[in-house]
């Protein structure tokens, strides 16, 4: 039986949120998160996206790339608040609701507490209600699986609806361009261009054992998604055990003061990681690779759950005591565990490659 799954994402969450409570800054370029002194973008309203400006961006670059750019400070249990209210309306409707972040989710809606029949008008009646309720926009897609219910959400941002029928599936994934396929980094798709795969429709040739055979278990993933098939269910109650930030460098990262540089780099990213879905946790990992392939892990345990950048520097930086970091090291990676359950939002994502 096909399934009808919509995809929520909000629009500029962060940002709008600040926008609709101070009517100062509505129609301004708004960057949460950081100062035109220091610190990364955690969000940017579509007014600065305009500019250039995008989340994970250095707010130095981000104050050059945008003259007039607002710098207000993250409120993130007001997000938190107003995530929950959503997911309220969501429960409306469906049980079968994964979040992804506090700013988007999948639904289930082939059988629903409404009866309703078409996953379009459901779609639809969640916008309205979350406009009505939040003051907020949300872009929604619609289709038979999970992906493709994500890449249509993105089609039509912000506020749009897109719904792409189980007639319609072969011709779009044909044409979709490489880089919108979920789990499709830069790295990944720049090899793929050198192979002369540009969209979706440029997969169909290579069997399932050649792609795996380039791209591993991904590449499996790949031949059956150019196929429009997806399988994955919606899954409400599947608990995330750990959330890392780890990355492959070529070439290798050389001596301790780049490999601590970067090290800083990733926790922030954890960190933004962390407070985005609601996260901390007890435990902070530490993971590298040296350029012989050497893999070392190390981790330890910290009295109380958290996600602050300079608990887990603190830790990691005692977790680098006996490694020899002015070696080659091609992978770092450092993460948090043993989460606290009261905290995180239940989730399941999808991370495919590290570019």
């Amino acid at each position: 039986m096909s399934r009808k799954i919509i995809h929520i994402d909000m629009d500029a969450f962060f940002a709008s949120v600040e926008q609709r409570d101070d009517p100062a800054l509505r129609g301004r370029p708004v960057a949460v998160g950081g100062s035109s002194k220091g610190g990364v973008v955690a969000a940017a309203s579509y007014e600065a996206r305009r500019f250039g400006v995008h989340s994970a961006m250095p707010s130095s670059i981000a104050a050059r790339k945008c003259p007039g750019l607002i710098f207000v400070k993250h409120r993130f249990e007001v997000y938190r608040q107003v995530s929950e209210q959503i997911k309220g309306i969501f429960r409306q409707y469906t049980d079968l609701v994964e979040p992804l972040s506090l700013d988007e989710a999948f639904l289930d809606v082939t059988e629903n507490k409404v009866g309703c029949e078409s996953a379009v008008k459901i779609a639809r009646e969640i916008r309205t209600k979350i406009l009505a309720e939040t003051d907020l926009t949300a872009s929604a897609g619609v289709s038979v699986n999970k992906f493709l219910a994500k890449v249509a959400s993105d089609i039509h941002k912000p506020n749009g609806l897109t719904v792409i029928l189980p007639e319609d599936v072969p011709v779009f994934l044909h044409d979709l361009p490489i880089k919108k396929f979920f789990g499709v980094g830069a790295k990944t798709a720049e090899k793929m261009q050198r192979m002369g795969i540009d969209k979706g429709g440029d997969l169909l040739p290579y069997s399932k054992i050649e792609l795996a055979q380039r791209f591993g278990k991904f590449g499996i993933y790949l031949y059956h998604i150019a196929r429009g098939i997806d399988d994955r269910p919606v899954k409400p109650h599947r608990i995330r055990k750990s959330i890392s930030n780890e990355r492959t460098y070529v070439p290798p990262l050389n001596g301790s003061p780049v490999v601590l540089a970067t090290l800083d780099k990733q926790i922030e990213q954890l960190h933004r990681s962390c407070v985005t879905r609601g996260i901390k946790g007890r435990t902070v990992n530490l993971k590298l690779r040296y350029d012989d392939f050497t893999t070392l892990t190390r981790s330890h345990t910290l009295p109380l759950s958290t996600n602050a950048t300079e608990d887990i520097a603190a830790a990691s930086r005692d977790l680098l005591v006996d490694l020899d970091i002015d070696r080659p090291i091609r992978l770092l990676g450092i993460g948090l565990s043993n989460l606290d359950r009261k905290s995180q939002w239940i989730q399941l994502e999808m991370e495919f490659e590290e570019d």
